[in-house]
């Protein structure tokens, strides 16, 4: 699956004020919650467990936090940039400033894998992560997301 098939402009959010780990899946969760109809709380949980396992930082200030929803058929990523780096338990231990989130049916799981592993690839391209950090507007990080993709 291509991002420009789970990505939305009204999923991307540039300059984001988040404080913290928790704040950022909440902010995720309600934003998936308004473009899927789900529970937002629902949602918010699921991610919350998922970073129980491990956390989803991979590193040079990219997180991708991920998570299985039981009561959708549509997949939905959400991309945040915040305006400043936060904690993320991220494997370098570096703080975050690019989260790329994919919330995937149950029934759907397998074929995201693909979609998850190209993202995580794609976001270790120097040249796109200079791009969305320097990208000003949601518009802006959605065409450098999606134009990459």
């Amino acid at each position: 699956m291509q991002i420009n098939q789970v990505l939305s402009l009204d999923c991307t959010k540039s300059a984001v004020q988040c404080t913290s780990k928790k704040r950022a899946l909440e902010l995720i969760s309600q934003i998936a919650a308004e473009h899927t109809g789900q529970n937002s709380n629902e949602l918010f949980e699921c991610m919350l467990n998922r970073e129980k396992m491990g956390s989803t930082g991979i590193g040079n200030g990219i997180a991708i936090p991920h998570a299985r929803m039981t009561c959708s058929d549509e997949a939905v990523a959400i991309l945040v940039q915040c305006s400043e780096p936060i904690a993320f338990d991220s494997i370098d231990n570096k703080p975050v400033d690019l989260l790329f989130a994919l919330l995937v049916p149950d029934a759907q799981c397998k074929e995201h894998l693909k979609t998850l592993s190209s993202m995580a690839e794609r976001l270790s391209d120097k040249q796109v992560l200079k791009q969305l950090r320097a990208a000003k507007s949601d518009e802006e990080l959605f065409e450098v997301m999606i134009n990459k993709a």
